[in-house]
């Protein structure tokens, strides 16, 4: 074979990895995105189910809740299965749940489907964190790991929009129906795509444990993912009555600062991930902080125009933490990707479910801004943990977490 067809051939293996990358890409961004369509939609979906904005709120808690729990337990007990096959099957269980809260009468029957797809976030996410290894070429997996966790950080920042959008639109059903229709088509991508994923060895509870036990830059990790996370989601799952009833916006356009929210995630991911890839510890530090000062800003701030100010702050700050914090994990546990990962999926997922327990309970209970003011206090404490981290490895003369 000459060296132009060697050539070739190479090249096409690249592409080919590229494209199965991009489908697992889509399928994070679809998976997360289901996890958080309620949070633009809690007002309509609750008005017509009879519920109240924090019981709504469930909405986000009960997949969290299971997605927490599947992620170690699927990352551990997949065995012998072909990862191929078990991502396929956990995209169709999430098409399946979409077209039964979509045609859903009761509010219990939204909330058994929303416990199928906490199945799948969990192991879907848990999975595709480590394939980037397996898809490109070594001197890709760091660019390729950062695509695919952008898929993530997309959800939060334009998926949650798009589908507010849509829901204002056509009706939250719709909205459903249509993530539904996403995920079937994302299922199409994954099996032409995706080339055959032999399994292998995976962590087991001792690998876990292990880590745990051994590994203070993980345990830091899932510490600080529990106050950013918490935090944010304390208030974020509420940003629809929030904007409603706080700023005054109208029902016409919350879908739209919602997007504008979205597209200054998406600048924030862009830039703290070129920075976490350097740098996770130093990169965190203005995330945490930021989220600080907006939700503060905004428990204090009235004014419509003042609001949408600051919500574009809050994107542009909220939208580095799941690539801040998976390189944070990365870094911390180079030799066992898919148990931080899993780890860091489970404190992930719990996070959201307990803010959006806890801000619905504020909520419902004390006022709008409540959740603001308890969000920011635990981002405050991120920010002064990461903030310690940050000194002590400029005086240790270390970049990553160990």
């Amino acid at each position: 074979m000459s060296g132009i067809q060697v050539f070739d051939v190479g090249r096409r293996a690249v592409v080919r990895g590229w494209l199965a990358v991009a489908a697992v890409t889509l399928g994070i961004f679809t998976v997360m995105t289901a996890e958080l369509l309620p949070v633009g939609l809690l007002t309509p979906i609750g008005g017509e189910l009879h519920v109240s904005d924090g019981t709504a709120g469930l909405m986000v808690t009960v997949p969290g809740l299971v997605a927490a729990v599947s992620a170690p337990v699927l990352a551990v007990g997949a065995g012998r299965l072909d990862r191929r096959l078990v991502l396929c099957a956990l995209m169709a269980l999430v098409g399946a749940a979409h077209v039964l809260s979509a045609v859903a009468g009761h509010f219990a029957v939204v909330l058994g489907a929303r416990v199928l797809l906490g199945v799948s976030i969990g192991g879907f996410w848990a999975f595709a964190g480590g394939l980037a290894l397996r898809l490109v070429p070594a001197r890709h997996v760091g660019r390729a790991t950062s695509v695919i966790f952008a898929g993530v950080s997309a959800a939060s920042v334009l998926g949650v929009p798009l589908g507010t959008l849509t829901g204002e639109l056509g009706g939250w059903r719709t909205a459903f129906a249509a993530l539904g229709a996403l995920a079937l088509a994302v299922l199409g991508g994954l099996v032409l795509l995706l080339p055959p994923l032999p399994a292998e060895r995976g962590p087991s509870p001792a690998d876990l444990g292990g880590l745990l036990r051994s590994n203070a830059g993980v345990r830091t990790g899932l510490a600080l993912t529990f106050l950013v996370v918490t935090g944010h989601f304390l208030a974020y799952t509420f940003v629809r009555p929030l904007l409603q009833g706080r700023y005054g916006i109208g029902d016409d356009l919350v879908g739209v600062l919602l997007l504008a929210y979205g597209g200054a995630g998406l600048a924030g991911n862009f830039l703290v991930g070129g920075a976490a890839a350097r740098a996770a510890r130093p990169a965190l530090l203005p995330v945490a902080g930021g989220l600080t000062a907006v939700l503060a800003a905004l428990a204090l701030t009235t004014g419509g125009t003042a609001g949408t100010l600051l919500l574009l702050g809050w994107g542009l700050a909220f939208g580095g933490v799941s690539v801040g914090l998976q390189s944070w994990f990365l870094a911390a546990a180079p030799d066992a990707t898919l148990a931080a990962t899993s780890l860091f999926v489970a404190a992930f997922c719990l996070s959201i479910a307990l803010g959006a327990f806890l801000g619905g309970r504020l909520v419902d209970s004390v006022s709008l801004s409540a959740p603001l003011w308890a969000g920011a206090a635990l981002a405050l404490v991120a920010a002064v943990a990461v903030g310690r981290t940050v000194i002590g490895t400029t005086t240790k003369g270390k970049e990553a977490p160990s």
